[in-house]
């Protein structure tokens, strides 16, 4: 088989989740698969540390423009001149004409879901955009759908009232490298971002589904009653924009308490994860929740969404808070600071959780899936 995969984004330097998701499918499928010719198309190479090519591996890098114009121009044509048998594009969208079969890794449909136009910044109110006009239009022409959960799975299907087979769900896993630093490595990691002895680690973006709105929400009477809440760390968020929303909120009087680091690389995270008090991700839509697993592998206590995906990936090794209720959250964390033991607990729970997401055995199927394909 020729095979291509559709990587597009991730050699840029600051890579987040579905990033991540690509680049240990394209690792692990490197090991189990030495017959079948791969091409990675990619968009451009600022950091092309993370994936190596191998004898039937090859790097594609296609030119660098818009992705609309990348993936309906750039990646069409080069599917048809590496006369490739499948293509399977990563991120959501695929080209309308493409003449291999298609496989398209559909991490979630929140943007079909809700219009939120006006929500986010311009560049995710044109994504959303662009995702509303090409996922109606490619699902029916995937021979095969890939999504991440099977909570995500269920919400595919009905949404596109797709027969049962269609769609497949392959968990994502955890890298390798998610697990508990030392105390040196925490030690570096905090004076490298100016970071106390204790805080609260919260990841998310500007995307509204990350909630950062609601939990501003939920700290601005913790902190404004002196509840035992240490400062809280949010990575790559803009001043500008946090202000705005602390504004919005009149919470400006808690900004205080509020770290901001800019990007963490990826590598870094294991120790910043390590270092928290506890790990905070009450978001009110996730396809999967990543950075729940890694915070677990890691060792730190979870505080995640009893909504959507995060259940299933959660288990029982988390705090569940209704994510729309401010006062749910405030309560839970203001339980995890003061109770030791149920950190400790909810600690040695979620080192059971990681290893029952492999990336190897996801690549397995994976590779299934081209199999089956290309037979029929």
């Amino acid at each position: 088989m020729v095979i291509g995969i559709e990587a597009q984004r991730i050699f840029r330097k600051k890579r987040h989740g579905m990033d991540m998701v690509a680049i240990e499918m394209i690792r692990h499928l490197q090991k189990i698969d030495k017959e079948n010719l791969y091409f990675i198309f990619v968009n451009e190479q600022e950091d092309p540390s993370c994936i190596s090519q191998t004898e039937n591996f090859k790097i594609i890098t296609l030119p660098k423009s818009p992705y609309p114009i990348w993936e309906q121009y750039h990646l069409a044509r080069a599917a048809k001149s590496y006369r490739l048998d499948i293509l399977h594009c990563t991120s959501n969208t695929a080209p309308v004409s493409c003449p291999a079969k298609l496989i398209l890794t559909l991490h979630d449909i929140i943007y079909l879901e809700r219009l939120n136009l006006n929500e986010g910044t311009w560049y995710q109110r044109m994504g959303n955009l662009y995702r509303r006009w090409n996922v109606p239009k490619i699902v029916g022409k995937a021979r095969k759908i890939i999504t991440v959960s099977n909570y995500e799975k269920n919400r595919i299907r009905a949404h596109f009232r797709l027969e049962n087979g269609r769609v497949e769900t392959v968990y994502n896993g955890v890298s390798p490298h998610f697990k508990p630093a030392s105390e040196e490595e925490q030690a570096k990691a905090r004076e490298k971002y100016a970071l106390p002895n204790e805080f609260i680690l919260f990841l998310g973006n500007t995307d509204p589904k990350k909630n950062l709105k609601g939990v501003l929400a939920a700290l601005k009477p913790a902190y404004q009653s002196g509840l035992p809440l240490p400062d809280i760390v949010m990575p790559d968020f803009g001043e500008q924009a946090l202000d705005h929303l602390l504004a919005d909120l009149d919470a400006l009087s808690i900004r205080g308490k509020i770290r901001l680091t800019g990007y963490i690389p990826n590598q870094d995270l294991p120790a910043i994860y390590s270092s928290a008090k506890f790990f905070l991700y009450p978001s009110l839509r996730e396809s999967f929740g990543l950075p729940i697993l890694e915070a677990m592998a890691c060792g730190c206590p979870v505080i995640t969404s009893n909504t959507a995906s995060m259940p299933e990936i959660a288990g029982d090794a988390a705090l569940l808070v209704d994510p729309f209720d401010p006062e749910s959250i405030s309560k839970a964390m203001v339980e995890l600071m003061e109770n030791a033991g149920l950190r400790e607990k909810l600690r040695q729970a979620g080192f059971g959780r990681p290893p029952l997401f492999d990336y190897l055995q996801g690549a397995k199927r994976i590779l299934g899936l081209y199999k089956e394909i290309h037979k029929n």
